[in-house]
This record gives structure tokens, sequence and C-alpha cells, in this order.
């Protein structure tokens, strides 16, 4: 927890006034919790009673340090919040958001309070969410659909990082993803490896949508029945539709349940099918699995990333410092796939 939490009553006190003067009314601050999570962002439940009423709301605020410069800032996030929510994406409802430095020290927004399970281990192995995970592949494949077809131009989202001009997808992922090796001032042969064999294996340009960029299971809030709404946008992009198909199938999101490949909890060719019937699209499962394969690639890098932040000393945590360790042993998941599918395989089978 960093400093600023720790203040305790001065920190509870800031959001009260805060609130208060945005909602302008009766308000009592009833609970303020740090949930768990949350590498890239604080998020806080806030319990308030405004008039007499109770609300739950989900405060999320910056960290003192981030390890990627396309991370969006709170007000980029707000928006594209507002936009997703009107064209009927699963996504709690925006409230407000706050730049102000002398607010909270740092940048933050609120929105409606989901009520759920989010932890990804929890997800796969509660027995009360048995159903949520057969109803899940189907639905994780709607709401994505749903994600790229939302016109970015109409509602002015053409701030989202997006492929250098010139670049496809692919070209652009490679070099951000070498672009964080170079900065990270490391030198690693798996690395220089897996950068090569993706640049030899481009897959078929595919025209830019607007991704949720970091679509899995650990951002997706589940009950009983599903599905009920997708959180942490700050990696919302402009890219390659399959990035997003491939990304939740990283043999990390699945919790221990490595047989299941989408997230710990079902097959893979169920949410593509059910991805093809919403959308429209064609999808080409090689396509998907180089995503899957470069997903790796760049899922190991940002793990160092992540420890360097505890490292520098901006954001202590175990858990940021116990990244850098798994970093091999995603780095070893991308060399099997990549040799799966160099020895011929029609596509990448369901992992053991």
């Amino acid at each position: 927890m960093t400093e600023q939490i720790q203040a305790g009553e001065d920190f509870r006190q800031r959001i009260t006034d805060y609130l208060e003067a945005v909602t302008d009314g009766a308000l009592k601050l009833e609970t303020l919790q740090e949930l768990p999570g949350g590498t890239s962002r604080e998020n806080w439940l806030v319990r308030i009673r405004l008039n007499g009423d109770e609300q739950q709301l989900m405060l999320r605020r910056d960290r003192a340090s981030t390890y990627s410069d396309q991370a969006l800032e709170r007000e980029q996030e707000f928006v594209v919040l507002q936009a997703v929510h009107a064209e009927g994406v699963a996504v709690p409802n925006p409230r407000w958001y706050c730049v102000e430095p002398a607010i909270l020290d740092t940048p933050f927004m609120v929105s409606d309070y989901i009520e759920g399970v989010v932890i990804g281990s929890l997800v796969v192995t509660q027995e009360n969410l048995a159903d949520a995970r057969k109803a899940l592949p189907r639905q994780m494949g709607e709401q994505l659909a749903r994600i790229h077809a939302v016109d970015y131009t109409r509602h002015q989202l053409t701030f989202l990082p997006k492929p250098e001009a010139g670049r496809t997808p692919a070209q652009e992922a490679i070099a951000q993803i070498r672009g964080m090796i170079a900065g990270l001032g490391v030198h690693n042969p798996v690395f220089s490896f897996g950068l090569r064999w993706a640049e030899n294996n481009q897959p078929t340009a595919q025209t830019p949508v607007l991704l949720h960029g970091d679509f899995r299971i650990g951002n997706i809030v589940v009950g009983e029945t599903g599905l009920k709404a997708i959180i942490d946008w700050e990696f919302c992009r402009l890219g390659d539709p399959l990035e997003d198909l491939a990304w939740p199938c990283l043999r990390d999101w699945r919790y221990g349940q490595g047989r299941l490949r989408l997230g710990g909890i079902g097959e893979r060719e169920p949410f593509i099918t059910a991805y093809e019937g919403a959308s429209g699209r064609t999808v080409n499962r090689r396509d998907v699995d180089f995503w899957e394969i470069l997903g790796n690639l760049r899922w190991a890098v940002v793990c160092l990333a992540q420890a360097e932040r505890h490292c520098s000393g901006k954001d202590r945590s175990v858990e940021l410092a116990a990244l850098g360790r798994r970093s091999a042993e995603v780095q070893h998941e991308m060399l099997r796939l990549i040799q799966r599918v160099s020895h011929g395989d029609d596509r990448l089978k369901e992992a053991e």
C-alpha cells in the first residue's frame, strides 16, 4: 500500500469531500476498502449513503508508476467507458473522473460497482460458478464482438493508441515489444528468437478495430449466471481483432486449469464460434495461434517490467516482484507453442 493510502482518515476525508462536491447531496461514507489485484491501478470499493439511499461505487486511482506508456489516462478510460456503455457493452456505468492532484494525489475515476467474482482463481474453481463457467465462452464471444463493432470515430476515440502509418497491427505489436525490451536493458535469446519468429510468421493484416486490450478472466465480473461486466479498460487501443480473441487463451490466465484453454473455464472453439456468429467475421484459427504466441512474448516482457516497478522502489509490492519470476514460465510456454506450430499441427490443440 502506498503512503497516501496509509494516511487513513485523511484519505477517507478527501474522498468524502470529493463525492459531496460532485453529488451535491447529504452523503455519508460508510465503507472504503481496497480490492485485491489491481497491479496497474488501485481499485477501491466505496459504499456511501446519499440522501438516505445506499450506493456502491468503484474508484480506480493511478499508482505511482506504470509499466507501459500505452496505458490510458483516467480521463481517456472514462471516455472509452462512456462510449462502450452507450453501445450496450456490459461495463460499469461511469460516473466521474478527476485529474486534479490536490484531491487524491493522482488521477482517478469513479463508476458503479458491480457485485460478483473477479479473482481468476476463484472464477475457475468456485462450485457456485459451475453454471457460469458453462455460459462464459458464449457470453465472452458475444461481448467481444460487440466491443469490436463500436464505431470509435463516431465516439471520438481517435486518441487511442493505434498502429503507426505503414505498419500492420502485428508489426506495431512487435515494435512495441521490442521497445519494452530495449527500455528494460534486457538481453535475452528467448526474446530475440520470439521476435524473429513473429516477424517471419505474421498473419494476414486485419482492419483495426476497437480492442479491450486485456480481455480475459480476471478482468471480467462473474456471477452465478455468467458474465456481468467487463472491467479494466486502461489498455484499450485500436488493433487486430484476433489479438483480443487470443489473449484470454494464454496459459497464465488459466489459473491452474491448464487443459481448459479459454481462461481455465472452457475450450477455445465455442468462444470463437460465438464470436463468429455475433460479429459476422470468419476467424482463421492459425492467425489466432500467432496472436497467442505473440501474446505470451508480450506478457513475458511485461512480467519483467512489472518487477522493475518494485525493484525501482516506485511501487513496492510482493506481487509485482513475483511477476518477474513468472517471466521464465511464460517464455517456456511461448517456445512450446512455437515448437508445436513448427511441427505442422493444423492448430494449437488444448494444452495439457
